[in-house]
C-alpha cells in the first residue's frame, strides 16, 4: 500500500507504523494590485504634507495691538490703553502691527473697545466727537427717565420729548432725535445725570431747546441696528 501521495506513516521509536498525518499545504499567495499600493503611498504623503503645513501655520505668529482695558467710545488713546500680543491671524483679518503703536497714541476710539480685542484702523479716528456734520449736546436726564442699567459711551439712543406733567399722553408718536452717547456724568443729589450726546448739526438746536425744558426721556436703540 502506497500512501506517499496523500499522507505519511508515522513510525514509532521501535519501528512500528503509527497514525497518519495530514499533508502540509502551502499558504495561498496574495496578489498585490499596483494601483492600491500607489494610492496608499499617495495618501501617506498627503497626510505628511498637511501635518507640516499645520505646524508651519501655527508657528507664524506676529505681534499686534490689542486694547489693554475697556476703552469707552470717544476716549483719546494713551500708551497705557494699548497692549501687544502674538497671534496667528488670517490675512483677511484687519489688525495693527505692534510696531505702529506710536501712531495710535492721541487717536480717538470711534467705538467702544473691549479689553483684549484686536484693534483695527476702522475703530479709531484722528479727531474726537463731534465729527464733521455733527454737534455735541449735553442733556440733563432725571433718574426716572433713564434706563435702569444706565448708559454707556457709544450707545445709540433716541432723545424723546415728553408731555408736560399735567398734560394728557400724546395720541401719536412723540417727537424724538437720534443721538449717540459720548460721555455720562455722575448723578447729582436729585438723581439728574448730564449725558453728552452727538447728533446731526440740523437736529442740534432743537435737541438743546428740548433738553432745556427738562421734558425729555432716553430710549436706547439696539447696538448695530
Amino acid at each position: 500500500m502506497t500512501l506517499t501521495d496523500h499522507s505519511k506513516l508515522v513510525t514509532s521509536a521501535n519501528g512500528v507504523p503509527g497514525a497518519l498525518t495530514a499533508p502540509r499545504l502551502a499558504p495561498p499567495r496574495t496578489r498585490r494590485r499596483p494601483a492600491f499600493v500607489a494610492l496608499g503611498i499617495a495618501l501617506v504623503a498627503a497626510g505628511a504634507l498637511v501635518a507640516v503645513w499645520l505646524v508651519n501655520t501655527a508657528g507664524q505668529r506676529v505681534p499686534v495691538l490689542v486694547a489693554a482695558r475697556d476703552i469707552p467710545f470717544g476716549t483719546t488713546l494713551t500708551q497705557s490703553d494699548l497692549a501687544t500680543v502674538d497671534v496667528s491671524v488670517d490675512p483677511s483679518v484687519a489688525v495693527i502691527p505692534a510696531g505702529e503703536v506710536d501712531s495710535l497714541v492721541g487717536m480717538t476710539a470711534s467705538t467702544t473697545l473691549m479689553q483684549g480685542s484686536l484693534l483695527s484702523r476702522s475703530e479709531v479716528s484722528a479727531a474726537g466727537p463731534p465729527a464733521a456734520g455733527q454737534v455735541l449736546v449735553g442733556v440733563a436726564v432725571p433718574a426716572a427717565r433713564m434706563p435702569a442699567g444706565g448708559l454707556t459711551a457709544g450707545d445709540r439712543v433716541l432723545v424723546v420729548t415728553t408731555p408736560a406733567a399735567d398734560a394728557d399722553p400724546p395720541t401719536g408718536p412723540p417727537d424724538s432725535v437720534a443721538a449717540t452717547v459720548v460721555r455720562v456724568g455722575p448723578a447729582d443729589l436729585n438723581g439728574v445725570t448730564v449725558v453728552d450726546v452727538t447728533t446731526s448739526a440740523g437736529d442740534g438746536p432743537a435737541l438743546a431747546a428740548r433738553a432745556a425744558t427738562g421734558r425729555i426721556a432716553i430710549v436706547v436703540e439696539p447696538r448695530g441696528g
